[in-house]
């Protein structure tokens, strides 16, 4: 069986001390290490086929070089561009992320968190934000390091990165206002997300300053079947149909079109529809969907950024980081009939 080649190894073949190895091989370190020493230790770990232990590293800095991220549902393709850029960041540095998926369930959150704890993970990235009690509460007690990420905890003074909802719902209203849309719906997500009470307290806002009518739905979920079943409602309602639907997310915006198919009415011709989340594919669907488009690779790479910033410097101060969106308009929006 052959050695694993050590730091020692790299150091002999570059000509260096193994501390300058150490130094040139660490993205927080090789700033320390001349230009051309760093490059010729780089060239001897690649010669060798030298590669950090990590487990060695987590001794000598007791860390674990672990960290906790807790996805609410990884079948919403949100998550997946996240968590790739949280890892992006994590992996050059030695770390790897640990994801975990709750389902929605409160109960699953906090097997998975204890379980997570006990692997002595150096810190989470939450993407479970709840506006009532919430484990992130408890972890801010216990003293662990966190981050919150697309969504956040209302009242736990973690840091929290996450994408202007309010400019989306703004621009997603300006839109339909200058097609001649008046009477609007919006269909929004379950109501302890905080995602869901910026969005929806965004339209409510945009369309009083809009001259809109604008009545706000809520759903229990953001899926597919929920934004049909809250359209259906919504259809058979005395109130009259609405002119537009601007959706909590894409997937309740893509349960909207399965309605108005069932009930014999075209998008946009009969209904516009403004979805959230630019998601994957939205482009693909028939009609291509208007959406507000998040970017949720940078909200993962940014909150893992900030996540091992805290690490280094517990006494850092808790920042919200809003990142701009932008509204995609296509073919699901056009003028009223």
């Amino acid at each position: 069986m052959s050695r694993r080649v050590t730091i020692a190894d790299v150091a002999t073949l570059a000509g260096v001390h193994p501390g300058t190895v150490s130094r040139a091989l660490n993205l927080k370190t090789q700033d320390q290490v001349n230009i051309e020493t760093a490059g010729r230790v780089r060239a001897a770990a690649k010669q060798l086929g030298y590669t950090p232990n990590s487990i060695a590293r987590g001794l000598r800095t007791s860390s674990s070089m672990t960290i906790g991220v807790i996805i609410p549902d990884l079948t919403n393709p949100i998550f997946p561009p996240i968590v790739r850029g949280i890892d992006s960041y994590l992996a050059p540095r030695g770390y790897s992320p640990v994801v975990v998926n709750t389902d929605g369930s409160d109960a699953t959150e906090r097997l998975l968190f204890d379980s997570l704890v006990q692997r002595q993970v150096d810190g989470f990235i939450f993407a479970t934000g709840h506006a009532g009690p919430s484990i992130a509460g408890e972890a801010y007690k216990r003293g662990i390091h966190a981050v919150m990420v697309n969504r956040d905890s209302r009242g736990v003074p973690y840091p929290a990165v996450v994408g202007d909802d309010a400019q989306g719902i703004r621009e997603s209203l300006e839109h339909l206002a200058a097609l001649g849309h008046r009477r609007l719906v919006h269909l929004a997500g379950p109501s302890t997300f905080s995602t869901s009470q910026v969005r929806a307290e965004a339209f409510a806002a945009g369309c009083r300053e809009l001259g809109l009518d604008g009545a706000i739905v809520p759903t229990s979920a953001y899926s597919v079947d929920e934004g049909q079943r809250a359209m259906d409602e919504v259809l058979a309602s005395s109130a009259g149909r609405p002119t537009a639907i601007v959706a909590g997310n894409d997937l309740l915006a893509l349960g909207v079109y399965h309605s108005l198919r069932r009930h014999g009415l075209r998008c946009p011709d009969d209904v516009s529809v403004v979805g959230f989340n630019d998601m994957p594919f939205a482009g693909d669907f028939q009609p291509a969907m208007t959406t507000v488009r998040t970017p949720h690779f940078q909200l993962g790479s940014e909150s893992a950024r900030i996540l091992l910033d805290q690490i280094d410097d517990s006494g850092s101060t808790p920042v919200r980081l809003v990142l701009p969106v932008e509204l995609i308009v296509r073919a699901s929006t056009g003028p009223v009939r």
